[in-house]
């Protein structure tokens, strides 16, 4: 621990900002897990067949009524086209349409900002760096000779403290952005492959 502490203060204020912008990306990589892992997750197979069992049945208030039991997208998306039924396709293709625009930006949400935060804290590192080295060779400039040593090593600590926590920041970031671009893309070829099911059962039925 004694070690750590060492490490952050020697880096100076700038490991300060650093490690707002790691405690910013964790939050997010927690946060858009818990939302496309649980929130949004659905037994995907099991509802889309029970709602084109409704349709096929006519039920549509029993089918609408049953897109409810879930906040997650497909049910939503899928709600929105049958209050369109019995309507034409075109009426049922814009609201299915119209409602994906509202939630698919859901599932993409923040993901996107842990690779700016990768980037920025690279970015942080090289710039603790540089200052740290200003620093270092500006402080041993008019140093006496006895002074020089431990002024350059506090400097060059500095600069290797603020680049090494900037990788340190940066690195998770990315693999928590390429896991959630991942699954993200994954849901969003789901949604859309099961919404073309449902929107063909709606047309048919609404003939």
């Amino acid at each position: 621990m004694e070690s750590i502490i060492r490490f952050f203060t020697a880096g100076g204020p700038i490991m300060f900002v650093i490690l707002f912008a790691l405690i910013l990306g964790i939050t997010i990589i927690i946060e858009r897990l818990l939302y496309i892992r649980f929130r949004n997750r659905i037994d995907t197979e099991t509802f889309v067949n029970r709602l084109i069992e409704f349709i096929k049945q006519g039920n549509v208030s029993k089918a609408i009524e049953y897109c409810n039991i879930s906040s997650a997208a497909l049910p939503s998306i899928a709600k929105a086209g049958l209050k369109e039924m019995p309507g034409s396709p075109n009426d049922i293709q814009n609201a299915l349409e119209l409602s994906a625009m509202v939630e698919i930006p859901k599932i993409e949400r923040r993901t996107n900002y842990l690779n700016m935060i990768a980037n920025v804290a690279t970015l942080l590192g090289l710039l603790g760096t540089i200052l740290g080295l200003i620093s270092s060779f500006a402080a041993v400039a008019h140093a006496d000779a006895a002074d020089k040593a431990a002024l350059l090593s506090s400097g060059i600590s500095m600069a290797m403290s603020t680049t090494a926590f900037g990788l340190i920041t940066a690195i998770p970031c990315l693999i928590g952005y390429s896991f959630l671009v991942e699954q993200t893309n994954h849901v969003i070829d789901e949604i859309n492959e099961n919404i073309a099911r449902l929107y063909k059962q709606m047309v048919s039925a609404s003939r």
